[in-house]
């Protein structure tokens, strides 16, 4: 079965006739979330930016995931193909939009997070940034990790102190391949679990801006 994005569950900050030339940033919530969850954050980032908030593809928990749990999707190690398939989906509604942004990042949290990082693999020449909010790597190779690494284009990656999820595999994995292919701009923040602080949202909204001065 093919997964499709749903275009009416998709929300924006920008009418249809705003969203030409401009930067496009695509949100990514985290397992079992909504669209809704992170465009409650579009008032506090840079105007600029023309925000889509995206529905995950599986129902669950009376939300969407963008992979199924269970088997081996456990928390921090999901297969990579179930990943792939939602990365494709997300590409092939970025591919519908009828209009040409002047760039395009990601922004996701947890399940999200992990989102806007292999989005970030799977077409490293379209995709211009990425934001992983309590997010990871996803194991495994890409056809265009070589590219990448060559380009080594901006990533913020933050992580609670307290966040569990965050295990020493997990991080093993994820930290040395940020660190070899991509400018990687990583923040640990002291005492917080898998949820996003002020503090960060700052950083975030800091590291967007920066992204904008070199656009």
């Amino acid at each position: 079965m093919t997964l499709e994005i749903d275009p009416d569950a998709v929300l924006w900050n920008t009418p249809t006739d705003e969203r030409e030339g401009r930067p496009l940033l695509v949100v990514m919530h985290g397992r079992g979330s909504n669209e809704a969850d992170l465009f409650a954050l579009a008032e506090e980032l840079p105007a600029e930016y023309v925000i889509a908030s995206v529905r995950a593809l599986i129902p669950e928990g009376g939300g969407w995931s963008w992979w199924a749990a269970g088997g081996a999707n456990v928390s921090g190690d999901p297969d990579p193909e179930n990943v792939d398939a939602a990365a494709a989906a997300v590409l092939t509604w970025l591919d519908a939009q009828p209009f040409t942004p002047s760039m395009v990042g990601t922004l996701g949290f947890s399940q999200g997070g992990v989102m806007s990082v292999h989005l970030l693999r799977r077409q490293p020449a379209r995709i211009a940034f990425a934001v992983n909010i309590a997010g990871y790597l996803v194991r495994g190779e890409q056809a265009s990790d070589a590219l990448l690494e060559a380009r080594r284009p901006p990533v913020f990656w933050g992580l609670g102190a307290a966040d569990g999820l965050f295990t020493p595999e997990v991080i093993a994995r994820t930290q040395p391949w940020l660190d070899e292919h991509t400018t990687l701009e990583a923040h640990v923040y002291d005492g917080l679990g898998h949820t996003i602080s002020r503090d960060e949202l700052n950083d975030v909204v800091a590291f967007l801006r920066a992204r904008l001065e070199t656009n």
